[in-house]
């Protein structure tokens, strides 16, 4: 799966963002690190909306791939 990094400079530091996935955001002193941080931090967001589903959902559910 593909995701959009939203990235600038601001003053000594590179700012970013992950276009999907609201709350992704992250500060590093280099574009490098940034990007780093960034796939980080999705990885731990996308596990823990996953886990939070499985929570949520209980017993008896079903998965289902849902393709754009």
């Amino acid at each position: 799966m593909n995701y959009t990094a939203i990235m600038k400079q601001d003053g000594n530091f590179w700012i970013g963002w992950i276009e999907e996935i609201p709350g992704v955001n992250c500060q590093e002193e280099t574009k490098e690190e940034l990007i780093e941080t960034l796939k980080i931090t999705l990885a731990e967001a996308i596990e823990f909306n996953r886990q939070d589903a499985f929570v949520f959902a209980g017993s008896n559910y079903v998965e289902e791939p849902i393709l754009l």
